[in-house]
């Protein structure tokens, strides 16, 4: 499999520049989740970074590279398949 190096911005990782491997159409995924461990022996903390383009090109305006952005806020986020058009998450009990 191939791999690019590809940097991370903000977070914990922020400057930093690591292999990533690229799917079966050359991009590397859209998400990337790194566990970090707890120092105290609890769960693992898990950092999101969100795949942007890196650049465009000048003349069509496609994307020049990749690279990841920290995001915070979806941490919370635990679905890690595609999203399909009857895929429906599971009804709340009114009450």
């Amino acid at each position: 499999m191939k791999s690019q190096d590809t940097p991370f911005e903000g977070g914990p990782m922020d400057g930093r520049v690591l292999p990533v491997l690229l799917g079966p159409t050359g991009h590397p995924p859209k998400t990337y989740r790194i566990p970090v461990p707890d120092a105290a022996g609890g769960p693992p903390t898990v950092l999101v970074y969100r795949r942007v383009p890196r650049g465009h090109s000048k003349r069509l305006g496609l994307p020049v590279g990749w690279k990841y952005q920290y995001d915070p806020e979806a941490e919370a986020d635990t679905h890690t398949g595609p999203k399909w058009p009857w895929s429906r998450p599971p009804a709340q009990p009114n009450g």
